[in-house]
């Protein structure tokens, strides 16, 4: 047992009595940031530099039309197994800037700066975070388009309608460009969401500029060196996908093949609302997926969580994406 010693007694006393006269300091209360770091992730595929650069994140209500043949209790369900808010579905966008000999090429747009304004910073976050990746936008020398939906494509505009990339070639499927280009197609399109994908379609792809840039590109070659664009029509008819190599090495960038892995990786059979034939995309979607699992080939997706690069394999019931580990060096 301690045994308190008068010099002990007398070493805290004065101690406390000193304490007692320093003046008391106090802190201003720090502020909150209120916003997230600039969003862009680096990585080599052989000797070419990806940048995948995130464009932000919507948030949805999950409704019983938004897996047409599922209820809406099963991709709740889904979403809280995944550790996610259930009825509300976040959709990120993450467009990929590849670097190949120097040369530099955006794979899809992301949503615009006119989103960025009207979704206050939530969207449309393109721009922002390519400066802070140190790319400027007017050394982009081609925009590769994947589909003509508007997360894809809207960001060739800046908000005054001008060019975003002003001295890039914009690249376009052949198939998606002759589709939604067709005005009989047009007029025959469903009201609603088809509707509106048509006219947005029109509006960006009929701009002056952009169309002084277009060129249509083919599946089954390259639409770039060392970029192989593959068919993956569904999602849209001609929605594709690319298979970036270099050396031994490759990734395949599938756009819209599918959304939110957490739930459509894992349930390929679920038809989300936006894919225009539903049956097509299914099949599309397990096509792709039984090959990436087999060759153990990394995909880029554009709509899987930041920074939407992952393995995936096969389960009994669909597949499983497993994300890349975050790597800080390239």
């Amino acid at each position: 047992m301690n045994q308190l010693t008068r010099r002990g007694l007398l070493s805290a006393s004065a101690a406390a009595a000193l304490a007692a006269a320093l003046p008391k300091q106090s802190f201003a209360a720090a502020p909150t940031a209120g916003k997230q770091a600039p969003g862009f992730y680096r990585y080599k595929v052989g000797d070419i530099e990806v940048t995948v650069i995130t464009d932000g994140a919507n948030r949805l209500p999950v409704t019983d039309a938004f897996v047409i043949n599922v209820k809406k209790e099963e991709v709740n369900a889904a979403l809280v197994a995944a550790h996610m808010e259930a009825g509300v579905f976040v959709g990120p966008y993450n467009p990929i800037v590849l670097n190949i000999g120097g040369k530099l090429t955006l794979v899809d747009t992301g949503t615009s700066e006119r989103a960025y304004v009207a979704s206050k910073g939530a969207t449309g976050q393109l721009l922002t975070n390519m400066a802070a990746a140190g790319i400027d936008p007017k050394a982009i020398d081609t925009v590769l388009i994947s589909h003509f939906h508007g997360d894809h494509i809207n960001g060739l505009l800046r908000a005054d309608n001008s060019l975003a990339f002003p001295n890039a070639e914009i690249l376009v499927p052949a198939n998606e460009h002759q589709y939604y280009m067709d005005d009989g197609n047009m007029s025959r399109a469903p009201k609603g969401r088809i509707e509106d994908v048509f006219k947005n379609a029109h509006r960006v792809m009929k701009n002056a500029e952009v169309m002084k840039r277009l060129r249509t590109y083919t599946w089954d070659k390259e639409a770039l060196p060392g970029v192989l664009a593959v068919g993956t029509a569904g999602h849209t008819p001609g929605h594709t996908s690319h298979i970036v190599s270099s050396g031994n090495s490759k990734i395949y960038v599938q756009a819209d093949v599918t959304h939110a892995p957490y739930l459509f990786v894992r349930n390929p059979g679920w038809h989300a609302y936006y894919d225009q034939d539903p049956v097509m995309a299914e099949a599309t979607r397990r096509r792709v997926y039984d090959m990436l699992s087999a060759e153990k080939m990394l995909v880029q997706g554009f709509h899987y969580p930041f920074p939407s690069v992952a393995h995936v394999e096969k389960t009994a019931t669909g597949y499983r994406e497993i994300p890349l580990p975050w790597n800080p060096t390239i």
